[in-house]
């Protein structure tokens, strides 16, 4: 036995990452991207052909937090745009998503390997910390995305949202997503196409 565990998993580049023990450039923004994009919410579950990915995800809390910022005339920093585009983006090396109820079943082992990825992804785009009101913001854009989704993607009725999810924020009639990108409103996008639109973003705010 090892004193030193490890972890391997082979990304689309060729590339390997240890899960336990990740280094900030293992990985090329394609791996990230294309990860992400196979990465489903809601365990997998859609009432559309496609399940809604962990990419298309992280660009609707972008897209709601570039829409406020703007209303209140104070644009987001490109630092603060990549932490909102990235702030999911551990899921896409462990391979799925993990809701909190069952983050806390799993225990500290797996928050520990989640916050070492997490602290890698950081370290490789230069995300800032958050203060207080910056995840307070994130936070309600996340929450608002998810209820959400969970109506126009995955099925549940709003009161089941509230009820049986405990998700008491707003769900939106209008997607952002899909004034930005066309398409039908809501309709979960195939992994290429996830793909490519993460990383577009992803290669723009880090230029």
């Amino acid at each position: 036995m090892t004193d030193h565990p490890r972890a391997w998993i082979r990304l689309p580049s060729g590339a390997a990452l240890d899960l336990i023990n990740p280094s900030p450039q293992a990985w090329t923004d394609q791996d990230l991207a294309l990860r992400l994009a196979r990465t489903y919410r809601w365990g997998g579950e859609s009432i559309w052909p496609w399940p809604l990915s962990v990419a298309q995800h992280s660009l609707l809390v972008l897209a709601l937090r570039r829409q406020w910022a703007q209303e209140a005339g104070a644009p987001l920093s490109l630092a603060l745009q990549r932490a909102e585009l990235l702030h999911d983006a551990e899921e896409g090396f462990l391979g799925f998503d993990c809701i909190s109820p069952l983050k806390r079943v799993l225990g500290e082992p797996f928050r520990i390997v989640g916050d070492r990825l997490m602290q890698a992804i950081a370290t490789r785009y230069r995300m800032p910390d958050w203060t207080p009101e910056t995840h307070a913001l994130h936070k309600r854009a996340d929450s608002i995305a998810a209820a959400t989704e969970a109506v126009h993607c995955t099925g549940w009725s709003e009161r089941e949202v509230r009820e049986v999810l405990g998700i008491t924020h707003p769900v939106l009639d209008s997607d952002p997503l899909q004034a930005l990108h066309g398409g039908t409103p809501w309709e979960p996008w195939p992994s290429d196409v996830a793909a490519a639109r993460f990383l577009a973003e992803l290669r723009a705010l880090a230029a």
